[in-house]
């Protein structure tokens, strides 16, 4: 199963909802379902619940939990 991955999506603050990241991630989106991806999976912090209502507006869904270690 080939899955799709979304990484770094920014829009300067300025610019935001100009419909710009809408754009990006749909066009990811179908570029996904150009190559026969299963799915699309992307990261978020979890203190950003503005951007979590944006990719859900989009379909996506919370399904896992992350962690990270810094060095």
């Amino acid at each position: 199963m080939w899955r799709g991955h979304i990484e770094g999506v920014r829009v300067a603050q300025a610019r935001r909802s100009a419909g710009i990241g809408r754009a990006m991630v749909e066009r990811a989106i179908a570029e996904c379902r150009a190559r026969h991806c299963a799915l699309v999976q992307l990261t978020t912090d979890k203190a950003r619940s503005r951007a979590h209502a944006f990719y859900a507006s989009l379909g996506f869904t919370a399904s896992h939990e992350g962690m990270k270690l810094t060095l």
